[in-house]
């Protein structure tokens, strides 16, 4: 696979994509942006090996958002019982 390096020095494996930690968390955003604006579709038409990529790569941005953001605010209007 072809690499490329983005405008913070990091490298891209366009099989994998960039190492998550390496991103600013702008970039990290637009990436689980971008996934998530994707998800339906990946799932009802991408083929077996473009829905696992995606479940990969989703799961590592999302682990990553964790990460930097634990103490994230949680909207009161979004629980559906008391936590």
């Amino acid at each position: 696979m072809a690499d490329a390096r983005s405008s913070t020095g990091a490298t891209a494996d366009f099989g994998t994509g960039v190492d998550p930690a390496v991103l600013a968390d702008d970039d990290l955003f637009r990436e689980l942006a971008s996934l998530h604006r994707t998800r339906l579709e990946t799932l009802r038409h991408g083929p077996d090996a473009a829905l696992e990529n995606h479940f990969r790569r989703t799961a590592e941005l999302e682990t990553e958002y964790m990460a930097r953001f634990p103490g994230r605010e949680v909207d009161p209007e979004r629980l559906t019982q008391a936590f």
